[in-house]
């Protein structure tokens, strides 16, 4: 809906994006052939209750049929129940802000059960809730884990807390489901500038540190981690010129998966762990695959560490739409055509499918 407001700052429209939608079997299939045993994608909330409190019956078939591809194709279904967008009547009866948010999340829970009760073992309830909260603060989605972050709404935050327990109540019901929400960890860092290490807990423990503390007693944490923010007296510094950046403007670093994972693990008691995002939007695919193979190294230190680690996300399988800068910035192991949908698998897919099947990595 915001891409067609007359006064939207979202650069493009998304329209049939890469039609994942109806082409998903096929998606399924080239991570599969790839060498992959996991796919993680998320299921709508406008599609199962386009109206409030009806539920499409057919929606929620659809979604299930997904979980069965994946279990033909010999793949894990890892599913997320609210990837930023919602309804628009919930939108317009009060948003994230509305009393009734908790319930409403916990009904459109009920309604999602019947998509992950059957061969489902991994449920991640909310992504990102630190970024939707900041994005409920005032954030323009270009800022979007990078310098300047507004302060989040706090109200907004405290709802999505509440909404993400009550998920997680209902997720309860299924034997053996493992659920927990995923935070795009900052890798907030301290300067030499005086007050500097004052002003990095001002600044991040609302926007990063405070949700890796309420995953205490969740069955795992999802870490979606892809650069850092230096902090200086006065906040967060813009990337230094002298460093690699990636299309997004973000500094290359494949330490973040790392430090999210320490982060995480530390922040929050000991909860297992699972990286549910990393990777770079770059177009130069030899970069993807030094990124990744850095933030594997990385990842596999932790494990060394005793960290649990129950699994790790590349994002993302295809060349993805963004919403901040449209589909310029090429996150994806696979290409596909604007015009056809036709799937490209890049070199970058082939060496992480070999990582994969291997289950091991050359240093």
């Amino acid at each position: 809906m915001h891409e067609h407001e007359p006064d939207t700052t979202i650069v493009e429209p998304s329209g049939d994006a890469a039609d994942s939608y109806h082409r998903y079997r096929e998606d399924i299939r080239i991570a599969a052939d790839l060498g992959l045993n996991s796919y993680r994608f998320s299921i709508e909330w406008s599609r199962i209750e386009p109206e409030r409190g009806f539920v499409s019956r057919a929606e929620v078939d659809h979604y299930r049929r997904m979980v069965e591809a994946c279990h033909e194709a010999g793949l894990e279904p890892i599913v997320t129940l609210m990837h930023f967008t919602v309804p628009r009547w919930f939108e317009r009866d009060g948003f994230w802000r509305a009393p009734d948010a908790a319930d409403l999340f916990a009904r459109y829970t009920e309604a999602a059960l019947p998509v992950v009760q059957d061969g489902v073992r991994y449920v991640c309830t909310i992504n990102e809730p630190n970024i939707a909260a900041m994005l409920a603060g005032g954030e323009d989605a270009a800022n979007l884990v990078a310098y300047g972050l507004p302060n989040p709404d706090l109200q907004v935050a405290d709802a999505l807390l509440a909404s993400h327990k009550r998920s997680r109540d209902v997720l309860g019901q299924v034997p053996g489901l493992q659920s927990g929400w995923t935070i795009a960890t900052q890798a907030f860092q301290e300067t030499d500038q005086p007050g500097s290490a004052e002003m990095l807990r001002e600044y991040g423990y609302p926007r990063d540190d405070w949700y890796l503390e309420q995953s205490a007693g969740d069955d795992f944490v999802g870490v979606q981690a892809y650069t850092r923010t230096f902090i200086g007296t006065d906040g967060p510094l813009p990337v230094a010129d002298d460093v690699e950046t990636t299309l997004t403007g973000w500094e290359f670093w494949p330490e973040a998966a790392a430090a999210g994972i320490r982060s995480a693990w530390e922040l929050s008691g000991h909860v297992p762990v699972m990286v549910t995002e990393n990777g770079i939007a770059t177009a130069d695919d030899t970069r993807r695959i030094a990124y990744t193979q850095g933030a594997l190294e990385g990842i596999h230190r932790c494990i060394e560490d005793g960290i649990d680690v129950r699994g790790y996300q590349h994002w993302s399988l295809l060349d993805n739409y963004e919403w901040a800068s449209g589909f310029r910035p090429t996150f994806g192991l696979v290409a596909w055509d604007r015009e056809t949908f036709a799937r490209t698998p890049k070199p970058s897919a082939h060496w992480y499918g070999g990582v994969a099947s291997a289950n091991a990595l050359t240093v």
